[in-house]
């Protein structure tokens, strides 16, 4: 059973930073192409950044520059370095896997960022 959990979340102050966690079980990780993902109140959920098998990294316009996406195989863990926090990256933070030849993916259950101002 594919499992991603989430951790890392919190209140944080403008300007301030956090790192987001998540823990992948149940697939071969270094097969997957790994994402966060972000979903604020009212809004649709939207791509944040990607980091494929290559460790070729992509990132929204919002959060390149400030983001960063690295990816742990030995230990089945991507990470999202989140620096400069603004009110607007307030969301949950989701982590998804790709399912290698396929569009779909494995999804975890977020985890809350609010960055106050």
């Amino acid at each position: 059973q594919v499992q991603l959990v989430e951790s890392g979340g919190g209140l944080v102050q403008a300007g301030g930073s956090l790192r987001l966690s998540c823990a992948a079980s149940g697939i071969i990780f270094r097969n997957n192409a790994m994402y966060w993902y972000r979903q604020a109140p009212g809004k649709q959920r939207e791509f944040v950044a990607s980091i494929n098998t290559i460790e070729t990294t992509a990132y929204s316009n919002s959060v390149k520059g400030r983001f960063t996406i690295s990816r742990d195989n030995a230990k089945n863990m991507v990470y999202l370095q989140m620096n400069s926090l603004k009110p607007e990256d307030t969301a949950v933070y989701y982590c998804a896997a790709g399912i290698p030849g396929s569009v779909k993916q494995y999804w975890g259950q977020g985890t809350q960022v609010t960055v106050s101002s």
